[in-house]
């Protein structure tokens, strides 16, 4: 058990804080300080108390990525309720079916998004839906009505409570243990159905206690928070680490496009970036491939004392046009393509990948990118997880799946056990599902799923991510995904229409170079691996909210 106390961590930064900044909308350009969240953070409790809501009740949030989606989920977990974060972007009907499953009472929603949700399909223990952004009720569904004159209650309660205003000594969080369940997050996942993940105050205590020992977040730095909060990997480091330390946190606020995302990144000059792979995968294909192909630039770069130098401008144009003022950009979410790797790393950009996963709150490992070892996923976080790599019947493989343990795993499934059951061992590891090795200085390396695994006709393992990784990087090629089809390996391509347009190719042509490529890239694989054909397809794939493909919809 994780010796500080989640809720204690936060009373005590509010507290020191106060007159800082914490949370502010990019956009709008509001900021709440430490002091004003904590008082939004009263007003919300003494709202919770006149509703009847006592601890470890269920509240729902969904929404947009605002400050005051950070404050109704801070409110919530420090009342002593469980919050189930539900992404804004889930169907409507999976929504409402999520409301039901969590037994949530009260949901805090963008008006917008209840607007949509079928009422029909609501569950009766959900008394009431009220504004993110302000508190005013938006559905009152008890009986006779009884929340109109909910704000002006709740208001004039705390105004007799503290006349004074609510001041930093006022702060008085309920006793929270850390083995307590507070959060319910539902997974958006690439091989089928959402369950909900039960995160205990110990393994979010494990992730933000063990981020603010890493010395890369202070009292007064910057972060940009441009990833869905109702994930995991987001919540944990854009939101409850930064509250922790003292940090100021910038909530974009809109749909991240490369264009978007590099002007914010000028304007907050963060200090620490935490990101998907997607962003540095654009910027390498859309900005430096290009640029690396100019005849010129191909000259120079056989020159050894000329590269070095090239390499150097590339990485102060890209730490340039991500504000320049970081000390590290971590990669998670989904795997990094390996090209992109390489690359970043010998130019010298300090970046870093880890793992993790929603039943984990969600960190695995992590490595500084100044250790951190090319390709893999960092180390096992010091004094908090444990990883095997368990091969089963075949112990001289070189491959195994991934399994866990420690303070920052979860307690399970909510009202799933014969789920939860099956992801531990009988000696108590959790399965992750991911298949890898990890060396002997005890780096981890991730090969795929094991879901996704492809047997081969005479018994090898194919990874159709490693295929992927390198089809995606192919001339006027977006995005792919291999199948197996009557025993031979086929790729969904998803042509890059916009780069077709830029170089003002037919439709006909770019099919016969993206067939060109195939072949070109077959001879690049083992005999196992490769591609038989290329289908093209029209639409890109429905991805998860870490932008990884949903693989069940196209088996």
């Amino acid at each position: 058990m994780i010796e500080q106390n989640l809720i204690a961590l936060f009373a005590k930064s509010f507290a020191e804080h106060w007159d800082l900044p914490a949370l502010t909308n990019y956009i709008e350009k509001n900021t709440y300080s430490y002091g004003e969240l904590a008082d939004r953070i009263a007003y919300y409790h003494l709202l919770f108390e006149e509703l009847g809501l006592e601890p470890q009740d269920h509240i729902a949030l969904m929404g947009k990525d605002t400050a005051e989606w950070g404050i109704v989920f801070l409110s919530v977990i420090t009342y002593g309720a469980v919050v189930v974060p539900i992404l804004q972007d889930f169907n409507p009907t999976d929504a409402a079916g999520i409301i039901t499953h969590s037994d949530a009472k009260l949901i805090f929603v963008n008006r917008a998004i209840w607007e949509t949700l079928p009422d029909s399909q609501l569950p009766e223990h959900l008394i009431a839906a009220l504004e993110i952004q302000t508190g005013e009720v938006v559905a009152d569904r008890t009986p006779e009505a009884r929340l109109q004159g909910l704000e002006g209650r709740c208001a004039g309660r705390k105004a007799s409570l503290y006349p004074q205003g609510y001041r930093r000594e006022d702060i008085a969080y309920p006793e929270v243990p850390n083995d307590r369940l507070m959060v319910l997050n539902y997974t958006s996942g690439t091989t089928g159905f959402s369950k909900g993940v039960m995160l205990s105050g110990n393994n979010l205590a494990g992730n933000v206690t063990y981020a603010a020992t890493l010395d890369l977040m202070y009292c007064g730095d910057r972060e940009l928070c441009f990833l869905p909060l109702a994930h995991a990997y987001s919540c944990a480091f854009n939101l409850l680490t930064p509250m922790v330390v003292g940090a100021h946190v910038f909530l974009l606020g809109k749909i991240p496009s490369p264009r978007v995302v590099t002007q914010a990144f000028q304007d907050v000059r963060p200090n620490l970036i935490i990101t998907v792979p997607l962003i540095l995968e654009k910027i390498y294909r859309e900005i430096i491939i290009p640029r690396l192909k100019q005849p010129a630039l191909k000259a120079l770069l056989r020159l050894p004392f000329v590269k070095a130098i090239v390499r150097r401008s590339i990485r102060r144009k890209m730490t340039h046009g991500m504000g320049g003022n970081f000390c590290e950009v971590i990669v998670g979410g989904a795997a990094l393509n390996p090209e992109v790797e390489s690359f970043l790393k010998r130019i010298g950009f300090p970046f870093t990948v880890g793992y993790g996963m929603t039943e984990c709150g969600p960190l695995i490992c992590y490595e500084n990118h100044k250790h951190w070892a090319l390709h893999s996923c960092g180390k096992p976080l010091k004094k908090i997880m444990q990883v095997r790599i368990d091969r089963g019947e075949n112990p001289e493989a070189e491959v195994g799946e991934i399994q866990v343990r420690g303070e920052n795993v979860c307690l399970g499934y909510y009202k799933r056990e014969a789920e939860t059951q099956a992801l531990f061992t009988e000696d108590g590891w959790m399965h992750t599902g991911d298949l890898g090795t990890m060396d002997e200085q005890d780096n981890v390396y991730i090969k795929g799923r094991s879901k996704t695994m492809i047997l081969g006709a005479n018994g090898q393992n194919i990874y159709p991510e490693e295929i992927e990784s390198k089809i995606n990087l192919l001339p006027y090629v977006l995005e792919s995904l291999v199948v197996e089809r009557n025993g031979r390996l086929v790729a969904l391509v998803v042509p890059n229409v916009e780069h077709i347009r830029r170089d003002g190719i037919s439709r006909e042509e770019a099919t016969r170079l993206i067939e060109q490529s195939r072949k070109q890239l077959n001879e690049e694989v083992g005999s196992y691996e490769k591609i038989t054909k290329f289908e093209l397809r029209g639409e890109t794939f429905v991805k998860t909210p870490k932008q990884s493909i949903k693989r069940f919809m196209y088996q």
